[in-house]
């Protein structure tokens, strides 16, 4: 049996359960929680699981996780979600221990991450059926769609899956339009259309469209190199699981991402599966997720503090995607002649700035509370990667973006944050094709972003702003991610009556 432990770390068992389990007419009251162990995917489900507790207090919550995950994963969690840890699989050259994405110490193991992932079937299937065994079978599955063996165990368990997905609507809708549209190679339609030629992804509003540079390089690679590790993966392990999924929970906002609702619900081949919007999940949390902001080892909002209104651009990179010396040496040459004030976290150790910051720049290695730092009023934009988490965290601080996307979706949250909201600037294209963005270029942009009295500047705020107040208002009483998510606990309460109707009329 799977050993699970509460949120004090006492050891328990999934017997536990059983004393609060659903019993007789009451229906169902658990939902499963079930993350991917990478931090950008983990947090916003642990806001989830936070923010279902505040507001439906009549559901219990289980998080699963594994055992390197769990002081993380507790410490985020109010006392009443419950955590049942699994054994993660060992699987080399994957070194013991290494159980999130953020502690690969070389990107070559992702592959094999993505494997030992898989091989959690065995345990977490045995886990829901200890839940079964002990009368507490789940209302629901809420699983990371990367983690697509989950829909298959929820099945056997008679239990619905809703998919979570770290992506907006927008760029959801785009990947899957590309991949089941068969795509052809991004490679051939550059060099038929020209690189940088934009053209219009099929199925969505008329208004999105793309370059080749900007399509994730796993969906690339299903027409370039169907045989890649990562793609096999994407087919073979999450394949059809994702689609036939009862719905797929968003972590966006309707004012952001309604207009793609549509098509992306139409990739799943339930016909009344749902996309849940149910973000800004940081927010809709409330206070439990800022205890993140108490972790300021570096000071930086002291430092912050004696600097004036919005005279401060914030960079960060986020964890996965480490720039080569030779972009960090050019990005600290750029940031320092821009003129402006600058805190910058560093993910590498080894690096050493070519140019002194000055008494108005800062460069950090540890920990920055990266929410907190983005509303503190002396930060006047955001240099990002555009990470879908960071992106969220940007707009609803009212904070303009300088977007530098990298990898994944990134290019694609570029397009949608700074081209159809339009709440930011772009990086030089060339940052796209993997080359160095030159020092002149990081100077320009910068300058550009934090001139709140141009044009463009005023522009940028104002719709900034727009998107401080939408995300504000969807989470608050009445809005419409707050509406979704009691509205998510509803329909599934509803339709698993429904299954138990049926079953009684066919025994009459």
């Amino acid at each position: 049996m799977a050993t699970t432990a509460t949120t004090t770390n006492r050891p328990a068992t999934a017997a536990s359960h059983a004393g609060n389990g659903s019993s007789g007419g009451r229906g169902r009251d658990h939902i499963v929680v079930f993350p991917f162990m990478a931090k950008g995917h983990t947090l916003p489900l642990l806001h989830f699981a936070t923010a279902l507790s505040l507001h439906r207090k009549d559901i219990r919550i289980t998080m699963v996780t594994t055992p390197a995950n769990a002081a993380f994963a507790c410490s985020r969690l109010p006392a009443t979600v419950q955590l049942a840890v699994l054994p993660f699989p060992s699987l080399p050259p994957l070194p013991p221990g290494v159980e999130s994405t953020d502690a690969l110490p070389d990107p070559s193991l992702y592959p094999t991450f993505l494997r030992a992932t898989a091989l959690l079937r065995a345990p977490f299937a045995e886990f829901m059926a200890s839940l079964i065994r002990y009368n507490s079978p789940p209302l629901a599955l809420v699983s990371d769609f990367f983690l697509g063996f989950t829909h298959g165990v929820a099945a056997e368990a008679g239990v619905r899956r809703v998919a979570f997905s770290g992506m907006s609507c927008f760029a959801t809708a785009i990947c899957k339009s590309l991949v089941v549209n068969h795509l052809s190679s991004p490679s051939a339609r550059a060099a038929e259309q020209g690189t940088g030629a934009r053209f219009h992804v099929s199925g969505m509003p008329e208004h999105v469209k793309i370059t080749p540079e900007e399509i994730p390089e796993v969906v690339a690679k299903i027409a370039d190199d169907p045989e890649d590790p990562v793609v096999r993966f994407v087919i073979d392990d999450i394949g059809e699981s994702d689609a036939r999924s009862w719905g797929v929970l968003v972590n966006s906002f309707a004012s952001l991402d309604e207009d793609y609702v549509a098509p992306l619900e139409s990739f799943y081949l339930r016909p009344d599966a749902r996309a849940w919007l149910v973000g800004p999940l940081f927010l809709a949390a409330g206070e439990m997720t800022e205890r993140d902001a108490e972790l300021d080892p570096e000071g930086c909002l002291p430092w912050l503090d004696d600097k004036a209104e919005e005279s401060v651009v914030y960079v960060s990179f986020g964890t996965q995607a480490p720039l080569a010396d030779a972009q960090l040496d050019e990005l600290a040459h750029g940031l320092v002649r821009s003129g402006h004030g600058f805190l910058w976290a560093v993910r590498s150790g080894t690096w050493s700035p070519p140019v002194d910051p000055g008494p108005n720049g800062r460069i950090v290695r540890g920990w920055v509370p990266q929410r907190s730092v983005l509303a503190h009023r002396a930060v006047g934009g955001f240099v990002s990667h555009c990470g879908w988490n960071s992106a969220m965290e940007s707009l609803a601080a009212g904070k303009p973006v300088l977007a530098w996307p990298m990898m994944a979706e990134q290019h694609l949250n570029a397009n949608h944050v700074a081209d159809v909201i339009g709440a930011g600037i772009r990086i030089d294209e060339g940052a796209k094709a993997g080359g160095v963005v030159e020092r002149a270029e990081v100077e320009r942009k910068v300058k550009r972003m934090m001139d709140g009295g141009s044009e463009e500047g005023r522009r940028i705020r104002e719709r900034a702003a727009w998107a401080q107040q939408a995300a504000q208002s969807a989470v608050s009483d009445g809005g419409t991610s707050r509406v979704a998510l009691l509205e998510l606990v509803q329909e599934l309460q509803g339709s698993y009556c429904d299954v138990i109707a049926r079953k009684k009329e066919a025994l009459i």
